[in-house]
């Protein structure tokens, strides 16, 4: 069973793909540690995609595709692959079903986290962190409190510079353009899942559980469920 999880920034789609990993043994593909290991690598596609980055421009999907292709042969992850950062454009997620299918492989669940984009420009904007023990707070939902660590009343409360409205908004608005024709290309083969990601982290958890749960049974009984995912 291989998915795909969509949520805009600050959904929870770090949390609950930690979550599907350490409870369902699947395995996290990040397109940025596929470039990164790449990197390391020093092959000649590593050469090829440092003066891309070096130069600010975007590394091309032909590149991004070719390194995919290439993790794709690892056996030990077949089937239990999470796509994280990837598909991005419907040209994306129609080749990454081409090569999922070289592989007798296809996407068999897409989990959309749902939330309402207001308290979500809250939830991002509003976060702040302790500059000694790095806890995160939120001037909103959570406000900053004396921390544990005796250290900490030296403190200052750190806020990342793109963590304001204003960007925040832009950034949704970007997910809505890019990420809605891909849901629209996957509720077509039947495969997306609303997740409501307002809820308390343990219950957004519960309501993915579930989900892989049933969708596992489902396939059991149509003889297509490959066991690879505990």
């Amino acid at each position: 069973m291989n998915l795909v999880i969509f949520g805009p920034p600050g959904a929870g789609k770090g949390t609950q793909s930690s979550f599907l990993i350490n409870n369902f043994n699947f395995f996290q593909l990040s397109t940025g540690d596929l470039l990164r290991n790449e990197l390391k690598s020093g092959s000649k596609l590593a050469s090829e995609i440092e003066v891309l980055m070096n130069s600010g421009k975007l590394v091309s999907d032909d590149i991004i595709n070719n390194l995919i292709g290439k993790k794709l042969e690892d056996k030990s992850i077949e089937n239990r692959i999470i796509f994280d950062g990837f598909p991005r454009n419907i040209d994306q997620a129609k080749t990454l079903d081409n090569l999922l299918e070289k592989h007798s492989q296809s996407i068999s669940l897409v989990l959309n986290l749902k939330v309402d984009y207001s308290i979500l420009t809250k939830r991002i904007s509003g976060r702040v962190s302790c500059s000694v023990c790095k806890k995160t707070f939120n001037e909103f939902f959570d406000p900053p409190t004396t921390c544990k660590d005796p250290n900490c009343k030296t403190r200052t409360l750190v806020k990342r510079s793109d963590d304001n409205e204003d960007t925040v908004s832009k950034r949704l608005k970007t997910y809505d353009e890019s990420t809605l024709p891909i849901l629209d290309y996957y509720s077509a083969k039947n495969i997306v899942s609303d997740v409501d990601a307002m809820d308390e982290i343990a219950k957004v958890s519960e309501q993915i559980s579930n989900i892989i749960k049933d969708l596992k049974s489902w396939l059991w009984k149509k003889d297509l469920y490959i066991p690879t995912v505990l």
